[in-house]
């Protein structure tokens, strides 16, 4: 899919790697409909940036922790872009605690937001995508391929959007192709120590972290390379061969 004159849905796009995602849909030519739940000020940033580029830009707020607010995000980007042709799932929570210490509140709030609001945004958006053979991009993390005691809620959550993003794709193609993004740490935790940055620079082969940018070019690759469904890559310097 070539994304010049195509529209865009990115959750979480406000911040972060959610709006280094956006500018790089609009950089190749999509309008743009930004999801976001309290960053009021990034996303209304994230939009003139989105506008600067000579791309159309929606805001649109919403706690995809509410199953309602679905359906509502996929209205208000369809009836703000006039279509929809790309859904991008990078609204996520990022949390920790050891497994027994994870209350029933916080295991339904990560996969209400993890899990369950992509699953809710995928049978929202497919109708609309199917019209002209649209792409839904999942944005998932190393934790759903690996075991971390640390995160055992957000692990779960992203492994089962991993299996969302295949199971998404046989039901949803041939119209509809739908693919994942696992990156490693390409932009650490705003709460990262130096020393935290150090340990996860160490696991890497590469030796360094890496960027939004990485993201950004494996999920271009995936919407515009017609024959993936069901893929899914891998950006994290070579951590998953330590």
């Amino acid at each position: 899919m070539e994304l010049s004159g195509r529209t865009a849905l990115v959750t979480g796009g406000a911040h972060r790697v959610g709006r280094a995602l956006t500018l790089a849909l609009a950089r190749d030519g999509a309008d743009v409909a930004i999801h976001y739940r309290n960053s009021d000020a990034e996303a209304e940033q994230t939009a003139r940036e989105v506008e600067a580029l000579g791309r159309k830009a929606v805001i649109i707020q919403a706690d995809l922790a509410d199953a309602t607010a679905a359906d509502s995000v996929v209205d208000s980007a369809v009836e703000g872009l006039g279509r929809l042709d790309v859904l991008v799932n990078s609204a996520s929570l990022f949390e920790s605690a050891s497994l027994l210490d994870v209350n029933v509140q916080a295991w339904d709030r990560v996969m209400a937001v993890n899990l369950r609001a992509p699953f809710l945004l995928t049978q929202a958006a497919a109708p609309h995508l199917a019209v002209d053979g649209g792409v839904i991009i999942n944005i998932a993390d190393l934790a759903g391929l690996q075991a971390w005691p640390a995160f055992p809620h957000h692990g779960v959550s992203k492994a089962g959007l991993i299996h969302l993003t295949r199971i998404s794709a046989r039901s949803l193609g041939p119209e509809v192709r739908v693919n994942c993004v696992v990156p490693g740490t390409v932009l650490p935790p705003e709460d990262y120590t130096d020393e935290q940055v150090a340990a996860s620079v160490e696991r890497t082969v590469l030796k360094r972290v890496g960027s939004p940018q990485d993201v950004e070019e494996a999920m271009l690759f995936l919407i515009l390379s017609d024959f993936a469904t069901g893929s899914v890559v891998v950006v994290d310097g070579g951590r998953m061969l330590r």
